[in-house]
């Protein structure tokens, strides 16, 4: 089924959409035509990120424009101009030159979203080091190994997060040369030197050395379900992506006020959060405080925010706090919603319609691909629930593999699949720009991702009648029961269209009949009262639209469901507690499903589907 679509109305638009005929731009887009109007490093010296982010704009009127907007947990407001924002970076260049830092080394950042975040960054890939934000919240543990497998030789920090995170695995790190603390405040800690008195000293003046566009640029980490965390190693090439699909995707103009909820930890952070922005010379917001509902409205309105890209754990607890959160508040600079980390699910999409007059454009990408692949577009039909349609300059196709990968002698390939709502697993015909080119230190591993000229990217997902493109679930997340194959997004998209439900996590959990069955977890509104009256409703929900063979089995009513901090469910995380397996990388995890959780198990007559 494909769904009812949301048409946007052409005379609403505020501001003309950069993308306005998709199959038109999809015929004539080429990636070189994109590269082409790139301003370039001067003199044909190559294609280096932050001068397309920072110092392209210092010699025209975007010079003066405020770059960063930053807003501390205080309610204190700092705004970094693109000339302030070009010198801040060069010093921090001129302290790596200083220090005997080469391009190519691996410079880490420990820090929360505060301004030294911004500069370091961009001042490291100045330099033509290979950049890795880390999330503050990580423990010694994921710090020590990220920096290991990274070979961090240089650590941003502040002093709270070294003493706390840091020293406990210092030892263990001969690579890492140099700890340098944003705030020291006295004489800093052993091991460790003064990042403001190092920038002081330095010049604020830096050139760029010539940078092909094959040059390391971002190293980005993935938990895998068990084992060590993957580096997924970017170029600076993949600014020509970033940029385009701002454009597209994000319908980023020159002069809007954008807000990018996610921390520069997560990839979505550093491309959507750093870099695309900057290279469009828009104005930025950047919060140092964690969600809260009151004081995001309140930016909302008083910062006059007109693009807010977000994520669908954020836009279901702005629907749980319920409307009269706002009341009273004027958002009406707001003209354009998107979100990514999770699929939305339709209630979420016509929230955001009936909420702020604007449907949420859901998108999907991954940290592999380093820029967004699948959008929902300002000027094309929204379809709830859906994916979208691939971003033009990219082909996306349904996929099975062929051959055994038990057997090393066999051909190993993929079939293309064209009918319509077929599910198979989604490919990207690769050679994009912001594509990885390795998983630091496991090329096999890398291998194992490309056939026949097509990324795999384990997301299962089928492609409607209209091209629109819908996730299913992980390729390893998939449930098998009685002979079916049931993607658990559609199940979940499913629990939370029941007015009691604000979010679901669907796994499948062993039986000796069916294979597996479905487990569901679901979140209620805060003010409904889990009772088995409800849960009994909520099944009889599930069943009238998925059939007996679909629904969930079991569910079980919690007061949180685990995540990472970008805001993706940890089903495998549900099921390795559910089957008592190892659970893997935690290191990425926000929260985790209450104990006290409580549920209701079907009875015989209930598995036939009866009341």
């Amino acid at each position: 089924m494909s769904g009812a679509s949301l048409r946007p109305v052409a005379d609403e638009f505020r501001v003309p959409p950069n993308l306005t005929d998709y199959e038109a731009a999809r015929a004539s887009f080429r990636w070189e035509d994109a590269r082409d109007a790139l301003a370039g490093l001067p003199d044909g010296a190559g294609l280096n990120i932050a001068h397309e982010a920072v110092d392209r704009h210092l010699t025209g009127e975007r010079a003066t424009r405020t770059a960063i907007r930053w807003l501390s947990k205080s309610d204190d407001v700092v705004e970094i101009s693109y000339r302030e924002l070009g010198e801040r970076t060069s010093r921090f260049a001129n302290v790596l030159d200083h220090l005997g830092v080469a391009p190519g080394d691996g410079v880490f950042l420990l820090l929360g979203r505060v301004p030294a975040l911004y500069v370091a960054a961009l001042g490291a890939l100045k330099h033509r080091a290979v950049l890795t934000p880390l999330f503050a919240a990580f423990g010694p543990e994921p710090i020590r190994q990220r920096l290991e497998l990274g070979h961090g030789r240089v650590l941003v920090t502040s002093r709270r997060l070294y003493e706390r995170k840091v020293v406990p695995v210092r030892a263990q790190l001969p690579e890492l040369a140099h700890v340098l603390i944003v705030d020291v405040d006295g004489e800093p800690p052993d091991g460790t030197l003064d990042l403001t008195a190092l920038l002081e000293a330095a010049s604020p003046s830096y050139a760029i050395g010539p940078t092909d566009p094959e040059t390391p640029s971002l190293l980005h980490f993935t938990s895998g379900t068990t084992g060590t965390p993957k580096g997924a190693q970017h170029v600076h090439e993949a600014i020509v992506a970033h940029i385009t699909t701002a454009r597209f995707a994000l319908d980023l103009h020159p002069d809007d006020i954008y807000w990018c909820t996610a921390d520069p930890g997560w990839v979505t952070g550093t491309s959507y959060g750093i870099v695309a922005p900057l290279a469009l010379g828009v104005t930025m917001l950047v919060d140092e405080a964690e969600y809260d509902t009151a004081r995001w409205y309140h930016i909302l309105e008083e910062q006059g925010v007109s693009v807010w890209y977000t994520a669908p754990t954020a836009i279901r607890r702005l629907m749980r706090a319920g409307d009269d959160a706002l009341t009273g508040r004027d958002l009406s600079s707001l003209r354009f919603i998107a979100s990514v980390g999770e699929p939305l699910n339709p209630a979420a999409v016509l929230w955001g319609r009936d909420t702020f007059g604007l449907p949420i454009h859901d998108n999907w990408w991954q940290t592999e691909t380093g820029a967004i692949m699948v959008a929902n577009f300002a000027a094309v039909d929204v379809k709830p629930g859906s994916m979208g349609l691939p971003v033009p300059g990219i082909e996306a196709a349904i996929v099975r593999r062929t051959g055994d990968e038990e057997d090393p002698e066999a051909e190993l390939g993929v079939e293309i699949l064209h009918e319509p709502d077929v599910e198979g697993e989604l490919a990207l015909k690769a050679g994009w720009p912001s594509m990885f080119r390795t998983y630091l230190g496991q090329p096999e591993h890398y291998a194992r991702c490309f056939r026949d000229g097509w990324y795999l990217s384990g997301d299962l997902a089928r492609r409607d009648a209209d091209g629109y493109l819908w996730f299913l679930g992980r390729s390893d997340d998939v449930i098998k029961t009685a002979g079916h194959l049931i993607g658990p997004t559609e199940v979940e998209g499913v629990l939370t269209a029941h007015d009691a439900v604000v979010e679901a996590a669907v796994i499948g959990i062993p039986d000796e009949v069916a294979g597996e069955v479905v487990k569901a977890y679901v979140l209620l509104y805060p003010e409904e009262e889990s009772t088995p009256e409800l849960l009994r409703d909520l099944q009889g929900f599930a069943r009238k639209r998925l059939g007996p063979a679909v629904a969930p089995r079991e569910i079980v009513v919690a007061k949180s469901l685990p995540k990472t901090r970008s805001g993706k469910i940890m089903r495998r995380l549900l099921k390795a507690r559910e089957l008592g397996l190892d659970e893997g990388d935690l290191s990425t995890l926000e929260s985790d499903v209450d104990d006290r959780s409580h549920g209701v198990t079907p009875g015989p007559d209930d598995e036939k589907g009866q009341t």
